[in-house]
C-alpha cells in the first residue's frame, strides 16, 4: 500500500467517476483501475461496488475514506514541513468561519496574508458549526473559528483561544427606540422586525426566562439568515433589530433593554486532536489575540480568555449565553 494508491482512491471517492478522477490525477483510466484494483487486493475488501458506469463505496469504503484522507493530509502537511515552510510563507492554510466569526475575521485574515505572506494560499469557509466540523473531520478543513457553545462534545476535537463578546438587540443610531430615552421593553421591540442567525435552545430559554414567553425565537424572529453580515445590513437600511455579537455589528448601537439581557458570544479555534496541524496554522493563533483585544476595545464590558487553554474535549446557533 502506497501514498499514492490512497491519493488515487480519495479523489476517486471524491468524484465518483473513473473518468473524472483520470483526469483530476493526470492517469489513464486503465492506471487508475489497476491501482484502485491492487489497493482492494491488498486490503482483502472491496472499496466500490461498480453499478455500470457508476461506482459507489461500499461500507468498508466509507471507513476506509476517512482513514486514507487522514494519512493523505498527514503526508502533505509533513512534506510541506520538509520543505522548510517558513513561518507559513508558503503553502496553504483552510480555515472555516461560522457566521459570527465570519463577519469578524473573514476581512482581517485575508487582509493580513495578502500583506504579509502573499505566497500563502488561504481558503476561508463559511457554514453553520455542523457542516463546518463535518469538513475539520474530513480534512478538507485544517481549523476552524465557531460558537464553541454549539460544538458538541467529542474526544477528537479540541478548543483553544476562546473570547466572549457582549451581544444584545442592535439597531442603527437613528432608530426610533433609541430615542425613548428610557431602557426599552420587549413589547417594544417586538413592534419591529427581529433579525437573528439560527438560535441555539440555551438562548431561546434564556430569553424566555428574561422576558416572557413572547421571546420565544420561534415567534420572535421573523428574518432568518446564516449570515450574520446579511442581518446586519438589513438593519442599517431599515428599522429591524438585530440579535447578534456587538462587535459583529460595525455601525450599529445596542438597546438599553429592560430587563438587561447581560449575554455574552463564546467563540474559539477548534482544531482535530489527534491530527498534526498544518505548519501555517500557527499564523492565525499568533494573530488572533491581537484582533479579539481590538473587538474587546470598542466593546466595553465584554469578556476575554483568550490566551490557549488546556484542549477541552468537546458543538448550530449564535453562541449568546447569559454574562457570568
Amino acid at each position: 500500500m502506497t501514498l499514492v494508491q490512497l491519493r488515487h482512491f480519495v479523489v476517486l471517492a471524491e468524484t465518483g467517476a473513473f473518468v473524472q478522477a483520470s483526469r483530476a490525477l493526470f492517469l489513464t483510466q486503465p492506471a487508475l483501475t489497476r491501482s484502485i484494483q491492487s489497493l482492494e487486493d491488498e486490503l482483502g475488501e472491496r472499496l466500490f461496488d461498480r453499478l455500470g458506469r457508476r461506482i459507489a463505496l461500499t461500507p468498508f469504503g466509507h471507513e476506509a475514506l476517512q482513514r486514507a484522507r487522514r494519512l493523505v493530509a498527514d503526508a502533505e502537511a509533513l512534506k510541506q514541513t520538509g520543505k522548510g515552510l517558513h513561518a507559513g510563507l508558503i503553502g496553504s492554510l483552510r480555515i472555516g468561519l461560522s457566521s459570527g466569526p465570519g463577519a469578524l475575521l473573514s476581512t482581517r485574515l485575508m487582509l493580513y496574508m495578502a500583506e504579509h505572506h502573499p505566497r500563502l494560499q488561504l481558503q476561508i469557509s463559511r457554514g453553520n458549526t455542523a457542516v463546518l466540523i463535518d469538513a475539520l473531520r474530513d480534512q478538507r478543513l485544517d481549523a476552524l473559528v465557531v460558537d464553541v457553545r454549539s460544538v458538541r462534545p467529542s474526544a477528537d476535537l479540541q478548543i483553544a483561544l476562546t473570547f466572549e463578546l457582549e451581544a444584545g438587540f442592535l439597531v442603527r443610531p437613528d432608530h426610533p427606540l433609541i430615542g425613548l430615552g428610557r431602557p426599552v421593553r420587549i413589547d417594544e421591540v417586538l413592534a419591529y422586525p427581529v433579525a437573528s442567525t439560527p438560535l441555539s435552545d440555551e438562548v431561546a430559554r434564556m430569553l424566555i426566562d428574561r422576558y416572557g414567553p413572547q421571546a420565544n425565537p420561534d415567534d420572535m424572529v421573523t428574518l432568518r439568515s446564516d449570515e450574520t453580515l446579511n442581518i446586519i445590513e438589513v438593519a442599517r437600511h431599515s428599522h429591524a433589530i438585530v440579535l447578534t455579537a456587538n462587535a459583529a455589528a460595525e455601525g450599529l448601537v445596542p438597546l438599553d433593554m429592560t430587563p438587561a439581557l447581560n449575554s455574552t458570544a463564546r467563540f474559539g479555534l477548534v482544531t482535530l486532536a489527534r491530527r498534526q496541524e498544518a505548519p501555517a496554522l500557527r499564523i492565525l493563533r499568533e494573530q488572533m489575540p491581537g484582533w479579539i483585544a481590538g473587538f474587546l476595545a470598542v466593546t466595553p464590558g465584554t469578556k476575554n480568555t483568550g490566551r490557549q487553554r488546556r484542549p477541552v474535549k468537546t458543538g448550530s446557533g449564535t453562541g449568546l449565553s447569559p454574562a457570568r
